[in-house]
Protein backbone atom coordinates (compact mmCIF):
# COMPACT_ATOMS: atom_id res chain seq x y z
CA UNK A 1 0.00 0.00 0.00
CA UNK A 2 1.09 3.53 -0.70
CA UNK A 3 1.60 6.25 1.89
CA UNK A 4 0.44 9.85 1.47
CA UNK A 5 0.83 12.90 3.71
CA UNK A 6 -2.16 14.92 2.44
CA UNK A 7 -5.58 14.37 0.90
CA UNK A 8 -4.51 16.08 -2.33
CA UNK A 9 -1.42 13.89 -2.54
CA UNK A 10 -3.55 10.76 -2.08
CA UNK A 11 -6.08 11.79 -4.72
CA UNK A 12 -3.34 12.70 -7.21
CA UNK A 13 -1.49 9.44 -6.54
CA UNK A 14 -4.65 7.39 -7.06
CA UNK A 15 -5.43 9.27 -10.28
CA UNK A 16 -1.95 8.44 -11.57
CA UNK A 17 -2.74 4.78 -10.87
CA UNK A 18 -5.99 4.80 -12.85
CA UNK A 19 -8.62 5.89 -10.31
CA UNK A 20 -9.94 8.64 -12.56
CA UNK A 21 -13.65 8.90 -11.72
CA UNK A 22 -14.97 11.24 -9.01
CA UNK A 23 -17.53 9.52 -6.78
CA UNK A 24 -19.95 11.26 -4.43
CA UNK A 25 -21.85 9.68 -1.57
CA UNK A 26 -25.59 9.70 -2.27
CA UNK A 27 -26.98 8.12 0.94
CA UNK A 28 -27.34 4.52 -0.34
CA UNK A 29 -25.15 4.63 -3.47
CA UNK A 30 -22.07 6.22 -4.99
CA UNK A 31 -22.82 8.58 -7.85
CA UNK A 32 -20.53 9.76 -10.59
CA UNK A 33 -21.55 12.97 -12.36
CA UNK A 34 -18.93 12.46 -15.07
CA UNK A 35 -20.87 9.58 -16.59
CA UNK A 36 -24.16 9.43 -14.66
CA UNK A 37 -23.38 6.04 -13.13
CA UNK A 38 -24.59 5.08 -9.66
CA UNK A 39 -23.01 2.16 -7.80
CA UNK A 40 -24.86 0.38 -5.02
CA UNK A 41 -22.80 -1.17 -2.19
CA UNK A 42 -22.97 -4.57 -3.94
CA UNK A 43 -21.57 -3.08 -7.18
CA UNK A 44 -18.12 -1.98 -5.99
CA UNK A 45 -15.09 -2.88 -3.91
CA UNK A 46 -12.84 -0.59 -1.89
CA UNK A 47 -9.24 -1.25 -2.89
CA UNK A 48 -7.49 1.20 -0.57
CA UNK A 49 -8.38 3.62 2.24
CA UNK A 50 -6.38 6.62 3.45
CA UNK A 51 -7.46 8.45 6.59
CA UNK A 52 -6.26 11.96 7.41
CA UNK A 53 -6.78 13.54 10.81
CA UNK A 54 -6.73 17.30 11.23
CA UNK A 55 -4.02 18.18 13.74
CA UNK A 56 -5.55 21.52 14.68
CA UNK A 57 -9.01 21.56 13.11
CA UNK A 58 -11.52 18.68 13.25
CA UNK A 59 -13.03 19.88 9.97
CA UNK A 60 -9.76 18.79 8.29
CA UNK A 61 -10.51 15.12 9.02
CA UNK A 62 -11.04 13.21 5.79
CA UNK A 63 -11.01 9.72 4.32
CA UNK A 64 -9.98 8.96 0.73
CA UNK A 65 -11.26 5.71 -0.81
CA UNK A 66 -9.92 4.01 -3.95
CA UNK A 67 -13.00 2.36 -5.46
CA UNK A 68 -13.39 -0.13 -8.29
CA UNK A 69 -16.62 -1.46 -9.77
CA UNK A 70 -16.97 -5.23 -9.49
CA UNK A 71 -16.89 -5.54 -13.29
CA UNK A 72 -13.54 -3.68 -13.31
CA UNK A 73 -14.76 -1.05 -15.78
CA UNK A 74 -14.79 1.91 -13.38
CA UNK A 75 -12.11 3.06 -10.98
CA UNK A 76 -12.39 6.23 -8.99
CA UNK A 77 -11.99 8.17 -5.79
CA UNK A 78 -14.38 9.07 -2.99
CA UNK A 79 -13.21 11.70 -0.52
CA UNK A 80 -15.43 12.14 2.53
CA UNK A 81 -15.26 13.85 5.89
CA UNK A 82 -15.74 11.67 8.94
CA UNK A 83 -17.10 12.22 12.41
CA UNK A 84 -19.59 15.02 12.96
CA UNK A 85 -18.83 16.46 9.50
CA UNK A 86 -19.66 13.24 7.61
CA UNK A 87 -22.52 13.10 5.13
CA UNK A 88 -25.54 10.95 5.93
CA UNK A 89 -25.31 7.41 4.58
CA UNK A 90 -27.44 4.29 4.77
CA UNK A 91 -26.48 1.51 7.18
CA UNK A 92 -25.56 -0.70 4.22
CA UNK A 93 -23.29 1.99 2.75
CA UNK A 94 -21.62 2.67 6.12
CA UNK A 95 -20.93 -1.04 6.50
CA UNK A 96 -19.44 -1.18 2.98
CA UNK A 97 -17.22 1.84 3.60
CA UNK A 98 -15.66 0.14 6.63
CA UNK A 99 -14.62 -2.93 4.62
CA UNK A 100 -11.88 -3.04 2.01
CA UNK A 101 -9.51 -5.47 0.33
CA UNK A 102 -6.35 -6.32 2.21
Amino acid sequence: MFSYDTVVEAINGLRERGYTMDFNLAFDALSCQQNGVCLNPTDFEIDEVYRFEGDTNPSDEDVVYAIESKDGKLKGVLSEAFGVYADAASAEMLKKLTMHKS
